[in-house]
């Protein structure tokens, strides 16, 4: 499993940023970005939430706990989500019953074209 230091080196350079570009868009020395990507020193939690919105990643990303860089990114998406929740679970089964039967849909078309 890839450590939050190669995590973030490969985000920031798929990003096309130095670690002296990113260590100036957080108003820091480049020196810790090395020392966080050699898995030296560990931001804290607000630094890593601004490095993972530099990067375009996510801190769950970042951490290890998912390996999808952007999961839940897009704030509209995370909303909906949300409200979909918020539903009784007849509403929520229906609701994800049809979005599976959409997504399907969807995988189908591109497998044929």
């Amino acid at each position: 499993m890839a450590t939050f230091g190669k995590k973030l080196r490969e985000c920031r350079e798929a990003k096309g940023l130095s670690q002296r570009e990113l260590a100036n868009l957080l108003s820091t020395s480049y020196s810790v970005i090395g020392k966080y990507e050699r898995d030296e020193m560990s931001p804290s939690i607000k630094a890593a939430q601004s490095i993972a919105k530099l990067i375009d990643t996510t801190v769950g990303y970042l951490l290890g706990e998912t390996e999808q860089t952007n999961i839940l990114k897009d704030p509209v998406m995370l909303q909906r989500l949300n409200q979909i929740n918020d539903l009784s679970e007849d509403d929520k089964h229906c609701i994800l019953y049809t979005l599976d039967g959409l997504l399907q849909n969807v995988r189908t078309k591109k497998a044929f074209s």
